[in-house]
This record gives C-alpha cells, sequence and structure tokens, in this order.
C-alpha cells in the first residue's frame, strides 16, 4: 500500500497501477484475454477491437490498487464486449463461417470443441455464462453490467448450462432449481482450468 511517512500517514504513492502495469498485463495474458474477447463477441473482428478498446480504457489512468491490475483488465474487455454486442437486445448466434474460422485458429487446438460449444449459446446466454461461471462474476454484478436483474441471470444461466450439458451428453439434463454448484459439472475442465488459473494459461501458446 505505500510506506508511512514522519507523521505516521500511509503514502499511497506508487501503490497505483500505472498504463505501463496494464500495458504488462495485456501483454502477458494476450491468449487469455484474447479468448475473453472471442468468447463474449463471437467474431474475431470485434474480438479483436474488444481487446483494443480494453487496453485503451484500462490505460486511461484509472486509480487502481496494481493487485487488481489483472481483474480490471478483464473487466474493460467484458465491458467493451456489452457495448459492442449489447447481449440484452442480441438473441442471434454465431454461424460457423471462415471468418470464425480464422478467430479459432488464434485458440489452442485443446480448446476448440468447448470453445465452440459456447460459441454456439445465443448472445446473452453467452455473456451470463462466461462472466458467471468463467470470470466467478457475482449475480449481483452480472446483473449490474448486463442490465437485467439477478433472478434473470440465475434463470440465463440455467439454460446456458443446460443447452452445454446437451452439447457434452445428448442425455444430460439438469432441473431449473440445480444451480451453481452444478458448473463443474457442465462446464468442461480445460476451458474452467484455463480462466482459473493463470499459470497454467501462461503453458498454452497460441497457434
Amino acid at each position: 500500500m505505500g510506506k508511512a511517512n514522519k507523521n505516521g500517514v500511509i503514502e499511497s504513492r506508487g501503490a497505483y497501477a500505472t498504463p505501463a502495469d496494464f500495458k504488462q498485463v495485456f501483454t502477458e495474458d494476450v491468449n487469455s484475454l484474447y479468448l475473453l474477447s472471442l468468447l463474449l463477441t463471437g467474431s474475431p473482428d470485434k474480438a479483436e477491437q474488444c481487446f483494443v478498446e480494453g487496453i485503451g480504457e484500462a490505460t486511461k489512468g484509472n486509480y487502481v490498487f496494481k493487485e487488481w491490475a489483472r481483474p480490471w483488465a478483464r473487466r474493460t474487455i467484458i465491458q467493451s464486449a456489452i457495448r459492442l454486442i449489447t447481449p440484452m437486445g442480441n438473441c442471434k448466434t454465431i454461424g460457423r463461417n471462415a471468418d470464425l474460422t480464422r478467430g479459432m485458429n488464434k485458440i489452442p487446438m485443446i480448446l476448440h470443441s468447448e470453445v465452440l460449444a459456447i460459441l454456439d449459446l445465443a448472445a446473452l446466454e453467452r455473456f451470463v455464462f462466461v462472466m458467471s461461471v468463467l470470470e466467478r462474476y457475482s449475480d449481483n454484478d452480472c446483473s449490474i453490467l448486463l442490465g437485467c436483474t439477478r433472478r434473470e441471470i440465475a434463470i440465463i444461466r440455467t439454460r446456458a448450462m443446460q443447452q452445454l450439458g446437451r452439447s457434452n451428453d445428448p442425455a444430460a439434463s439438469i432441473s431449473d432449481n440445480e444451480g451453481y454448484e452444478n458448473t463443474a459439472t457442465i462446464t468442461t475442465p480445460l476451458i474452467a482450468q484455463y480462466f482459473a488459473s493463470p499459470a497454467w494459461a501462461a503453458t498454452v501458446q497460441v497457434q
């Protein structure tokens, strides 16, 4: 946090992340941040735009403590994607076209099937799943960022998990009463691990 001066007051100089700190985060986490951008936007062009806007937003001189620089950088990606896609009014799913194939070439092959399953979700289901399950945002945070109620977030997440469950196992299903605790049975382990562990993500090279 900083050192105490002669009056015993803790000075915060140097405690905040600088633009250089954020640029370092975007450089070190480029693989993971691009994947986050692609999962949210569903388009390589929009993912790249989202990534660039995230850098610009993060380096604007926000008063963010250095230890929070990494989650703040990810939050700027999410906010940029929300502005680009407006998921609350977007019911479209992503088509398997050549443009998407170009984006998938930047994602490790081992994650392709899981990424494609998530991209098959409608925009709002995709955002809620990525934000609440992979990024571990609370229902309250999701509702504030997406502009809907916490109850709607829970319902949308369950719907997304049901679809992903069917993608992994056509016979699988979960009732509407089953909630967040069942995420591990639906989320495929590799994609969850990629988001949860920066150290593990760093070992996976973009193709």
